[in-house]
């Protein structure tokens, strides 16, 4: 029998590994292009990508209770839908999340000095993985360090923003799909990038104290406090810059600062996004680590990546493995526009998630069914309204990993 995790986070650490892992990948890297594709109407993307998210929330809740192992909806997958729905969720998210960690890595390295964003951002990844090996509650310590500093300073922003003069009505929406149906719901795809840190708090099932209260509580307050600064910032953002200003800029919260006319509050606007930045990463490696774990179990990758420290009981070859992937990224490709290509794996994922919760009894605490309903349906149709550079780039990917699968897989198919 594969040897388990050590159940050793709280409510409250579960919501600050979520929270990590949402606030940091959404407010300084999603926001400019999702009002580049929804224009004045970011708020209604930002409406729909919540509602994706909640129903995607409860769905994954009600399964990470019911299976309180590491890997998340790759176990939900493989124990409701069948092995190869299991595998196509942890192929999508461990390759799609791979591609985030390195984006996150260089989002720190560009906001710390961006000439030097490279080596900072493989450094960067070096210290997660370090910090990540010490065990999951020094990882979970310095996350909730992390969170307080950058809930901090969007306070601060979101303040400056509310009480800046208004910026003036656009002439013209330059987005290529602002105040259109296309549009909102390719921003409501870029958003939920944003949005998709909780299932790093299920991916975490096998080290969560008393899994099936503390996991759905911990997603719905995590979810809860993400929607909220969310939506405070882009009323904010809105209000100081327009849609089109706030589109254009690279650093939208920066921006945001110059238009409030508070200089000192660019330098800590940049020093919250790279915390921020180095907060997601961290949740990102954990999340993917024990997808891998849990992959690996089943040897649907190699099986010298299941092994558990005996001292620290964390997963250490996966989160090695992991942090060797990205730093290889770092040092052959610049993927700070893998937003929607992660989008795009993470959607995919969810919809297997839903899908799964679509088979829960009533005595298996199944959700209402309009929930995983709707859950699906959006997930796809957010999905297949990305870029299509995203679409093609994410169709290829799991082309790759349906090969694979079969190729591993055809002496049993026979």
């Amino acid at each position: 029998m594969a040897e388990r995790l050590a159940r050793r986070l709280g409510t409250t650490d579960a919501v600050v590994v979520g929270l990590s892992a949402m606030i940091g990948a959404g407010v300084f890297v999603a926001f400019a292009p999702a009002v580049r594709a929804a224009g004045s109407w970011l708020l209604a993307s930002l409406a729909l990508a919540a509602v994706v998210a909640y129903c995607n929330a409860t769905s994954s809740a009600r399964l990470a209770a019911l299976y309180p192992e590491s890997g998340g909806t790759y176990v939900y997958g493989r124990q409701r839908l069948g092995p190869f729905w299991g595998y196509l969720a942890g192929w999508g998210f461990t390759v799609g999340k791979t591609a985030s960690c390195a984006a996150m890595a260089l989002t720190f390295g560009a906001y710390v000095a961006p000439a030097l964003a490279q080596p900072l951002a493989i450094g960067a990844v070096a210290g997660v993985t370090g910090l990540n090996l010490l065990g999951v509650q020094r990882s979970a310590g310095a996350a909730r360090i992390m969170i307080v500093f950058v809930l901090a300073v969007l306070g601060t922003v979101i303040a400056a923003g509310l009480l800046a003069t208004s910026a003036p009505p656009p002439v013209a929406v330059t987005s290529a799909g602002g105040g259109t149906v296309p549009g909102v719901l390719q921003g409501a795809g870029l958003l939920f990038f944003a949005f998709a840190g909780y299932a790093r708090i299920a991916t975490l099932g096998e080290e969560v104290r008393d899994p099936s209260r503390t996991i759905p509580r911990a997603v719905g307050i995590a979810l809860v406090i993400t929607l909220a600064v969310y939506t405070l910032v882009a009323i904010s953002a809105l209000k100081a810059l327009g849609p089109e200003r706030l589109g254009r800029s690279p650093a939208p919260l920066a921006e945001l600062a110059r238009a409030a006319q508070l200089p000192w509050l660019v330098p800590v606007v940049t020093a919250g996004a790279a915390v921020a930045a180095l907060g997601a990463l961290l949740a990102l490696v954990l999340g993917v680590s024990r997808t891998v774990l849990a992959m690996a179990r089943n040897r649907d990758l190699p099986g010298f990546l299941d092994a558990v420290h005996p001292g620290r009981q964390v997963p250490h070859r996966a989160e090695l493995a992991v942090g060797l992937t990205v730093i290889v990224l770092l040092m052959l490709a610049d993927l700070r526009g893998a937003i929607a290509f992660s989008s795009f794996g993470v959607l995919v994922y969810y919809a297997i998630a839903n899908a799964s919760a679509l088979t829960l009894r009533a005595g298996e605490g199944a959700p209402r069914r309009a929930v995983p309903v709707i859950g699906l349906v959006l997930c796809l149709v957010l999905a297949f309204t990305l870029p299509w550079q995203a679409v093609v780039a994410g169709l290829a990917v799991f082309a790759v990993g349906v090969l694979l699968w079969f190729l591993r897989h055809r002496a049993a198919l026979r």
